[in-house]
């Protein structure tokens, strides 16, 4: 066991290492300066093609129709993608690289939003169809498709259809025990059955059922916590200037650290903060796209200015107000070890500012709510990862569902750490085939967007 933690360690410090961010928000400069900076030049005609349509009337999906609305299939992709990691990990990447991980983090979003953009036109425009009319595709379909290496597709679907039962089950599991415990008193084993239960009734219900819990659970869970960070700054809103220059002149700090080589602050605020920034939107991944190309929309180039609007959503905003929280409340005057975890410590931020105490509820309700969109997200992820490789097959799709419910429990009632670890390191790694997908691919992607924006 030991050994197998050890060569764990070893690949995650290569894959979630230097040369890996590189490779990413590398992939994501490369791509936002083919395009014309269009994240940032076709912003707001972005945001009114994206949010600003879900308050226009719109065609209501026909009866019958097998595949998800825009907004179901970007919910779908924001429940796997928005989880403990906005709130826990952003909490300790301020610990770790101080302040300027967070203008690192905002600067591997900013590229982010052009990567997570040519995944989705990629996913879309490669998709199949199935029998019935049932729209599914991603990384896998796109490198195959694409490039013609089906060895990297293979590869790909492989690491993710693991990595699905550690990422998007048994860690989320795990905080949704605790969360749980802490609320209600509630046993583990309880919550592990209850959550297996709603999961079932979810996942076996298939996309459809995950787009329409999604539509609604996520606006919920977002809105919820965004009000919650927004009163944290209200309530301390003379301290924002001083939080905010913390965050810049952290950013470019080039002092040395405890003695340290002279400029190591500014290395560890942009590791961490791109480390952040890329876990959490998973802009690169590959894994949001599988849930975009299940979208009704015939335009590759439409449904993927959504991806632009969803690492917006979810670092730019969320990962923000946690940030601000943590700087606004002074928890970084102690040491981090001196909280039980990382979700600690982001209680603690949210207690010491907000009235009565109720931070650490509030944490609590938002770490219940987004590891539960994690796992069914995640769940549609490795339903499609293993529906590739057994060519769709029915059978061997039901044993992955029920494998994956069951799994639930066996996450709530332990800590799974070895098999988050592992998980950790694969979804790291099925960043590798998909940015060789997407580099390959990027005169398709830069074709489709002149296309598209010479008519709009």
């Amino acid at each position: 066991m030991e050994l197998i933690l050890n060569i764990n360690n070893f690949i995650n410090g290569i894959v979630w290492g230097p040369v890996m961010l590189f490779l990413l928000v590398g992939t994501g400069i490369y791509l936002t300066a083919r395009c014309g900076c269009l994240q940032a030049r076709r912003f707001g005609f972005i945001m009114r093609s994206t949010l600003g349509s879900l308050f226009r009337k719109t065609e209501k999906k026909a009866g019958g129709e097998p595949n998800l609305t825009p907004f179901q299939a970007v919910s779908t992709a924001l429940a796997g993608t928005v989880g403990t990691g906005n709130i826990a990990g952003v909490t300790g990447a301020i610990f770790a690289g101080g302040p300027g991980a967070v203008f690192w983090m905002w600067v591997s979003a900013f590229f982010g939003m052009m990567t997570k953009y040519a995944e989705i036109v990629l996913a879309v425009k490669y998709r199949q169809v199935g029998p019935d009319g049932t729209h599914y595709g991603g990384p896998m379909y796109y490198i195959e498709k694409g490039t013609g290496h089906k060895w990297l597709a293979v590869l790909f679907a492989l690491l993710g259809g693991i990595a699905c039962f550690g990422i998007g089950n048994i860690a989320q599991s795990t905080e949704i025990a605790g969360a749980m415990e802490s609320l209600v008193g509630l046993p583990p084993l309880w919550t592990g059955i209850i959550l297996a239960i709603l999961t079932a009734i979810v996942v076996i219900g298939g996309v459809q059922r995950i787009g329409q819990v999604a539509s609604y659970l996520v606006p919920f869970m977002a809105i919820f916590y965004i009000v919650a960070g927004v009163a944290v700054i209200a309530l301390r809103i003379t301290e924002v200037p001083a939080a905010l220059a913390a965050i810049f002149q952290g950013a470019f700090s080039f002092e040395a650290v405890g003695g340290g080589v002279f400029g190591y602050a500014i290395m560890q605020a942009m590791r961490q903060g791109f480390a952040r920034g890329v876990f959490s939107n998973e802009a690169g991944l590959g894994s949001a796209p599988m849930a975009h190309a299940a979208s009704n929309t015939k335009e590759p180039v439409e449904q993927g200015m959504w991806g632009v609007f969803e690492v917006f959503v979810d670092t730019i905003i969320i990962c923000t107000l946690t940030s601000m929280a943590v700087l606004l409340s002074g928890v970084l005057e102690y040491d981090l070890n001196s909280f039980a975890s990382n979700g600690a410590a982001a209680a603690a931020a949210f207690n010491a500012i907000l009235p009565g105490s109720i931070g650490g509820t509030v944490l609590q309700i938002s770490l219940l709510f987004f590891a539960l969109s994690t796992i069914l997200g995640w769940s549609y992820y490795g339903e499609r990862c293993w529906g590739y490789l057994t060519n769709n097959n029915k059978a061997a799709n039901l044993i992955f569902k029920v494998a994956f419910v069951l799994v639930c429990i066996v996450g709530a009632v332990g800590s799974g750490s070895l098999m988050w670890d592992i998980s950790d390191t694969l979804n790291g790694m099925m960043a590798i085939p998909n940015l060789i997908g997407l580099l390959l691919l990027s005169g398709t992607v830069i074709q489709a967007t002149r296309t598209y924006f010479s008519k709009h």
